[in-house]
């Protein structure tokens, strides 16, 4: 355990929580990470469950941080970080917010280069998260390893040599949950058209999903190949998929994941106007 490595929170809010329960006592001490958010209650709870220290609004004990960790909503950004400018020094600041740019960022920091964008997704809070990632010219080695210690606190990470390729990310798997979860309700309905209870129908897409990713994950085969072993000409998954590709599901998709990226694009650049 780094000891030593001090990390500030900038908003205490769920992805906070998660990146903070799987750090404290683990990466660094629980004294070791300090938050600042409005919210009295929340950081109470924080206080009282990792050993964290806290505040309500940007104080002194930001300058002594090694790591400061941007995790308040993308429309609040340009206010927090206004905040933060007399406490930043050297440290690395790790972004977890969508759709603000890494360089927009450092213009509202006074030009600092030590900034590292992340996009996190939600199984994060259960330590199965995924987090694309990509450093500025002005992170240094150390920085970055550091960076990459706290994603991993809450699953993989993906590094990224291009910024534009965060908004790719963000349509595969910062939003990516959100279509597991779509078609697993999808799958709760035919199930209950069918006659199936909502309990029975609810455990067997759920499960059906975990084992499937876990199939996928555990293989060293495409998932192409996966998908044709269960999938026997004529049989019923082949008039599944069949139906499915008559109805252009997978464009449907595809033409989905698109619009999610062009549209983190077009937050980015919103976001960035003065």
């Amino acid at each position: 355990m780094q000891n030593n490595l001090k990390i500030a929170f900038i908003g205490g809010g769920n992805m906070a929580t998660a990146l903070i329960g799987g750090l404290a006592g683990k990466l660094t001490a629980g004294a070791n990470i300090h938050v600042v958010d409005p919210n009295a209650a929340a950081l109470q709870k924080l206080a009282q469950q990792f050993g964290v220290s806290t505040a309500q609004t940007a104080d002194a004990v930001l300058a002594q941080a090694d790591v400061i960790v941007l995790a308040v909503k993308p429309q609040q950004m340009k206010e927090v970080v206004a905040q933060l400018l007399p406490h930043i020094g050297k440290q690395l600041v790790l972004s977890i917010a969508a759709g603000i740019r890494a360089a927009d960022l450092s213009r509202w920091l006074g030009g600092h280069g030590g900034i590292v964008r992340s996009m996190p997704n939600t199984p994060a809070l259960i330590g199965k998260g995924i987090t694309g990632a990509v450093a500025l010219p002005g992170v240094s080695a150390a920085q970055r390893e550091a960076a990459d210690a706290i994603l991993r606190a809450v699953g993989q990470t993906v590094w990224l040599d291009d910024e534009a390729l965060i908004d790719p990310v963000t349509a595969v798997s910062g939003s990516g949950p959100a279509y597991v979860f779509y078609f697993i309700e999808a799958m709760q309905q035919a199930a209950q058209e069918m006659g199936l209870s909502i309990e029975q129908g609810t455990q067997l897409a759920i499960a059906t999903f975990i084992g499937a990713s876990q199939l996928a994950a555990d293989s060293t085969e495409p998932v192409s190949v996966l998908r044709e072993r269960v999938t026997s000409k004529g049989g019923t998954t082949y008039a599944a998929l069949t139906s499915m590709e008559a109805s252009g599901v997978k464009q449907a998709i595809v033409k989905a994941l698109h619009a999610a990226s062009a549209r983190g694009r077009e937050l980015g650049e919103e976001s960035g106007r003065d």
